[in-house]
């Protein structure tokens, strides 16, 4: 049984708008060298940006001091990307320990192939 093989690129973003353009640029840049579509680049990169603000803005509430992470895993035919806020969190969600919620703003998985 062949072991599948994923290629892990993570970005770290402090709390500004604006940045979220380097995480846009950055999922961008892996889904063309995956050879993806260029309209299904500009779908991700709307998608990772939108996400990237909610984390901003909502998540972290523009504090400076608290990042957006960004990770993207690239296997053979596919790109899933997690954008990550350091914020609190919602009502009735657990944080951890420290007050984190290291909430999980989004979860694309794109394929390829898929139209």
């Amino acid at each position: 049984m062949s072991e599948r093989r994923t290629t892990n690129v993570e970005v770290r973003l402090p709390s500004r708008m604006g940045f979220e353009k380097v995480a846009m640029s950055t999922a961008a840049s892996v889904a063309k060298l995956m050879g993806f579509r260029d309209d299904r680049v500009e779908d991700l990169k709307t998608a990772v940006a939108e996400a990237c603000i909610n984390a901003i803005e909502h998540g972290n509430r523009l504090n400076e001091k608290l990042s957006v992470g960004v990770i993207l895993s690239a296997g053979e035919d596919s790109l899933e990307v997690k954008v990550i806020d350091d914020g609190k969190g919602m009502k009735n969600h657990p944080s951890k320990p420290d007050g984190k919620s290291s909430y999980v703003r989004l979860v694309i998985r794109l394929d390829k192939d898929a139209g």
